[in-house]
């Protein structure tokens, strides 16, 4: 019972919470011990409280997730981890996230308690939204990188609220046209939302965001306000990686019919997490060489 509440947290999808990192990264923060421990800190709240929204949603759509092909495994909708528990599991760690936050740092706990209630909010009505479904999903990327910078008292940048939002909007759309695809005409039955969706009308806006996202990071990379800023020129190196990243990821959500759990495709693509990482490197290299 205990390994399929843990399941059900899907520590998988932690990967997410990374981008509490994103602020003090980008600030150059990052070798300061007391800002990094607090950073490391706030990640593992917000992890305990995105397990207990994946409890609630899995609550929530439990009869959904029985029609799912590939949801149906999951514990609670497969019966493995009762009701019951999993009630108990979601309030508890609720109660430990909040609670933690709010000794953590009250401004950090209001965006917490934000993410919650959009995530409930989703849950229950606007993911029946067309388009704005996935846009409150989105949001909860955005969260948490203003999360990581509200933490530990730094300025959010803009460039990392656009950039975020349309990467998220670029997972987002790709996770959508994946259900489609694979549920086919089942589609609606799972996720009603799914009828206003097409492929096509989903490549449209997946080519969009694309678009946008590369652009937007290039814009952020070459902008003379973020090198006078961070006192750097060499920013837009890390372009590349960026640019292969998402090809690739277009390439399996195309090619390979992947997309469905971006967390997962993110951690498992031998490709993918060689070019995170080189691009991780590159910019730490090019942000702290600096400093040093």
């Amino acid at each position: 019972m205990w390994a399929a509440l843990f399941a059900s947290m899907r520590p998988h999808q932690w990967v997410k919470n990374g981008l509490l990192f994103a602020a003090i990264v980008f600030a150059q923060k990052l070798d300061d011990p007391r800002r990094f421990a607090v950073v490391c800190t706030a990640f593992a709240l917000w992890c305990l409280m995105a397990s207990a929204v994946y409890l609630w949603n899995d609550l929530f759509d439990l009869e959904e997730d029985r029609r799912h092909p590939e949801k149906a495994s999951r514990p609670i909708a497969s019966g493995e981890l009762p009701v019951p528990i999993a009630r108990l599991g979601c309030a508890a760690l609720t109660v430990m996230a909040l609670v933690g936050a709010l000794l953590l740092d009250r401004h950090f706990a209001l965006v917490l308690t934000v993410y919650a209630l959009v995530n409930v909010a989703y849950t229950m009505k606007l993911k029946h939204v067309v388009i704005l479904d996935v846009m409150t999903l989105a949001s909860g990327f955005v969260l948490r990188a203003v999360a990581g910078g509200v933490v530990i008292g730094v300025e959010v940048s803009p460039w990392l609220v656009i950039c975020t939002i349309l990467l998220a909007l670029f997972l987002g759309f790709g996770k959508r046209r994946h259900e489609l695809v694979l549920l086919e005409g089942r589609a609606s039955e799972h996720r009603p939302i799914l009828e206003e969706y097409s492929p096509y009308f989903l490549d449209q806006m997946i080519s969009v965001v694309t678009a946008s996202t590369v652009v937007a990071y290039c814009l952020y990379t070459l902008s003379p306000e973020v090198a006078s800023k961070l006192h750097v020129r060499h920013l837009y190196l890390t372009v590349p990686f960026v640019l292969y990243g998402i090809f690739r990821y277009l390439y399996l959500v195309h090619q390979k019919g992947q997309g469905g759990n971006p967390s997962r495709v993110l951690l498992t693509d031998p490709p993918l997490i060689t070019t995170i990482a080189l691009w991780l490197v590159t910019a730490a290299i090019i942000l702290y060489r600096r400093a040093s």
